[in-house]
């Protein structure tokens, strides 16, 4: 099941600095980020194994998520929110901010033979 979680961050005169120590549960094999996305959508699947956390570390963007029990909807907006997707997590990432940016970080590195395209039933 997704899970939203507040990463810690630190503010002062200076500004802001988000630190990702012990936040998420795996560990990193891969990060790609997503930008310039018009009015599309991104995603639209699960995984076998791969499980995911993203963060929209500029603009916004909404990600819904589907595991067969439970349909969510998740606003990510600030840089100190994380979303973590399990493998069963079918999801789709759509309306993006035009300044938008979405750093994904993944525990496996890429393979076509991770995803499953096929939704569940809604429920």
């Amino acid at each position: 099941m997704a899970k939203l979680i507040h990463i810690k961050t630190f503010k002062d005169n200076r500004g802001s600095l988000t630190v990702l120590d012990d936040v998420v549960p795996f560990e990193i094999k891969r990060l790609f980020y997503i930008y310039s996305v018009d009015n599309s959508s991104r995603g639209g699947h699960r995984h076998h194994t791969t499980e995911q956390a993203a963060i929209c570390i500029q603009g916004s963007c909404q990600i819904s998520s589907h595991n067969s029990k439970i349909e969510e909807e998740f606003v990510l907006d600030r840089p100190d929110k994380c979303l973590l997707l399990m493998p069963e997590d079918w999801h789709v990432m759509h309306n993006f901010s035009p300044d938008a940016i979405l750093l994904v970080l993944a525990s496996t590195s890429f393979d076509p033979k991770d995803y499953i395209y096929e939704p569940y039933d809604a429920i």
